[in-house]
C-alpha cells in the first residue's frame, strides 16, 4: 500500500513518487549510481524518452549513461578528444542546443557509439555534477539516521517536514490511516482533493512505514508532549509523542502556554487548564474528544489537609 521498495521515502531529493521508481528501475549499488540518478533526475529529457530508453533496451547501463554535464567532458576525453572540443561539446549540450555536424564527425571518428550521440541530441537541461553529489550526501546522512536511528529519525521528520497533520487518524493507526487514504483517493478521482488532502496523503505514506518498522504515535500527553515538535514518547520504547501544535488550529504561540503552565506545577482540572492556558473552548472540546482530559475532575476540588 505504499509501493517503496527502496527504503528512500522521507530522503531529500530520492523521496519523490518520480526518482523511488527511478531508483527501482536503475537498482543503484554505489554512491555513483545515485550520483548519476540525482543528475538524471534533475536534467530535462536526459532520463523519461533518453536514458530511461537505453537502460531498459539493454543499450546501455546505468553507468554507461549520461547523468551529469561533466560526463560528456570526461568521456569524450577518454575517447581522445581534444580537451578544448570535448568541454565546447558538453556546454552546448547541456544548454539543449544540441552538436553541430562536425562535432559529430569528430565523435564518431573517436568510436563514440550512436547511441550516446543521439542522447546527447535530445538533452535540453543538464545537471552539474558537483550539485548532484551535494545531493546524494545529504541523502545518505539522512538515510543512515533512518536505518540506525528510526525512531529519531521520524520524530525529526514529522516534526520538521510536514505542514499538515490528522493527529487522530495517527494515533488511531494502521487501518485508520488505510481508511482515510481511500478517501483521499476517492476525493482525488472526482478532482476533489484539496490541498490538505495532499499533504496529508505524503503524511499517511510515511506514517505507515513507520508502523511497519515497529513504532507507533502514542496519544498526546497533557504533562508530557511538546508545544511543536514529535518526541519519543519516555513511556513507551516504540512511540512517538505528538505536539499540541499537531492538533487543528492550535497554534505554537498557544502549545507554548501550556508548556509554560506546566513549570509551574501539575494541571489539577480542566478548569485550571482553562484558566493557566490560552486553550480556547475549540481546542478543549478536541483535546477531550482525543481523551487528553481522561481521568481528570472538571473542576478544582478543595482539599482540607
Amino acid at each position: 500500500y505504499i509501493n517503496c521498495k527502496s527504503g528512500a521515502l522521507g530522503l531529500p531529493e530520492f523521496g519523490t513518487t518520480f526518482v523511488r521508481s527511478m531508483l527501482d528501475q536503475t537498482k543503484p549499488q554505489t554512491f555513483n549510481d545515485l550520483v548519476i540518478i540525482s543528475g538524471l533526475s534533475h536534467g530535462t529529457d536526459v532520463y523519461l524518452g533518453n536514458a530511461e530508453t537505453l537502460i531498459k533496451n539493454g543499450t546501455c547501463t546505468l553507468k554507461e549513461v549520461i547523468g551529469c554535464r561533466d560526463d560528456i567532458m570526461v568521456y569524450l576525453i577518454q575517447q581522445g578528444l581534444e580537451e578544448g572540443t570535448a568541454f565546447t561539446i558538453m556546454e552546448s549540450v547541456r544548454k539543449g542546443k544540441g552538436l553541430k555536424p562536425d562535432w559529430i564527425e569528430e565523435m564518431k571518428k573517436h568510436d563514440v557509439p550512436q547511441w550516446y550521440i543521439d542522447s546527447c541530441l535530445k538533452i535540453k537541461y543538464m545537471f552539474p555534477k558537483a550539485h548532484a553529489v551535494a545531493y546524494v550526501l545529504s541523502a545518505i546522512r539522512v538515510a543512515w539516521w533512518k536505518l540506525y536511528y528510526p525512531r529519531e529519525y521520524y520524530a525529526v521528520y514529522f516534526s520538521t517536514r510536514c505542514d499538515f497533520f490528522d493527529i487522530e487518524t495517527l494515533v488511531a493507526g494502521k487501518d485508520a490511516i488505510l481508511s482515510r487514504r481511500k478517501e483521499i483517493e476517492m476525493l482525488r478521482e472526482n478532482r476533489q482533493s484539496s490541498n490538505k488532502d495532499e499533504g496529508l496523503w505524503d503524511v499517511f505514506e510515511i506514517a505507515l512505514e513507520m508502523i511497519d518498522r515497529g513504532f507507533h504515535f502514542s496519544p498526546l500527553n497533557l504533562e508530557k508532549s511538546d508545544a511543536n515538535k514529535f518526541i519519543l514518547d519516555p513511556d513507551d520504547p516504540s512511540g512517538l509523542l505528538p505536539p499540541f501544535s499537531s492538533v487543528d488550529s492550535l497554534g505554537e504561540s498557544v502549545a507554548n502556554t501550556v508548556i509554560e503552565a506546566r513549570k509551574h506545577g501539575s494541571f489539577l482540572s480542566k478548569e485550571d487548564v482553562i484558566k493557566r492556558t490560552k486553550l480556547n473552548n475549540s481546542h478543549i472540546k478536541q483535546l477531550t474528544k482525543m481523551g487528553v482530559f481522561d481521568g481528570m475532575q472538571e473542576e478544582n476540588q478543595l482539599s482540607l489537609f
